[in-house]
């Protein structure tokens, strides 16, 4: 029997443009329940799809620090996070969230 070559997966590979990356995004902000190193890590994700080198010029921020910041691992400050998001093309949105109350 053949053994089964597998590779790991990288999300970065099928963010192919501004309407998938903005899809991406949304869906990560909706899924990650307050997790911030989960956000930084979805803007990695869409970073590298687009060019890392690329995200750093138009952030003004070092590939270095990009990466650190968007590793997953550490909670990047919110002022990275808008610079980042800025190069990328994309931007936040605000809607209200309707309480039940009694």
């Amino acid at each position: 029997m053949a053994k089964t070559k597998t590779t790991r997966y990288d999300v970065a590979e099928h963010l192919r443009n501004p309407e998938e990356m903005a899809a991406y995004l949304e869906d990560c902000l909706e899924e990650a329940n307050g997790d911030a190193t989960f956000i930084a890590k979805a803007l990695g994700d869409i970073a590298r799809a687009k060019g890392m080198s690329q995200v750093a010029r138009d952030s003004g921020l070092s590939r270095e620090s990009l990466y650190k910041a968007l590793s997953g691992d550490r909670n990047p400050n919110f002022d990275t996070i808008l610079k980042v998001i800025a190069a990328l093309g994309l931007k936040l949105h605000a809607e209200a969230v309707h309480s039940h109350t009694a």
